[in-house]
């Protein structure tokens, strides 16, 4: 595994980590409506998570998007576990596009308005597989 993110790997991993940056530190300050909303949304498909309280889960969630857009940004943390990392996120983004109702046209993947910005997070997943892939093709 290479130590440092190469050159043509940054462009897509600060596109990416400043997004995760931004919406973690958004997040930090989330008032309790907020925390429900966010922390309802993600219980609704994911049920496990309904055992935390939304403030809680909203402030892990806000750790772990400032964590991964930190590791995102630094060149010298190796590409291959933060794909790894931003891929395992994507997918579970997308988990919520794909089982939450109203964000898909009915009996079809494309996104309704309400499901608009979860689908774009699409381009998370490409760039998390990409990152992952040019690591293990290339060694």
């Amino acid at each position: 595994m290479r130590m440092f993110a190469q050159a043509h790997q940054m462009p897509p991993r600060v596109a990416a980590g400043a997004f995760f940056l931004s919406s973690g530190l958004s997040k930090t300050t989330a008032d309790r409506e907020t925390a429900q909303g966010v922390h309802g949304m993600a219980a609704g498909t994911y049920p496990f998570l309904r055992k935390l309280e939304p403030e809680a889960f909203t402030r892990l969630l806000s750790k772990a998007e400032i964590a991964l857009g930190v590791a995102l940004l630094v060149p010298a943390v190796p590409s291959l576990p933060v794909g790894a990392a931003l891929t395992g996120f994507a997918g579970g983004l997308l988990g919520l596009y794909l089982k939450t109702p109203g964000m898909r046209e009915e009996g079809s993947l494309r996104p309704s308005q309400q499901g608009l910005g979860l689908a774009k997070d699409v381009w998370l997943l490409g760039i998390g597989l990409g990152l992952v892939l040019d690591e293990l093709l290339h060694r």
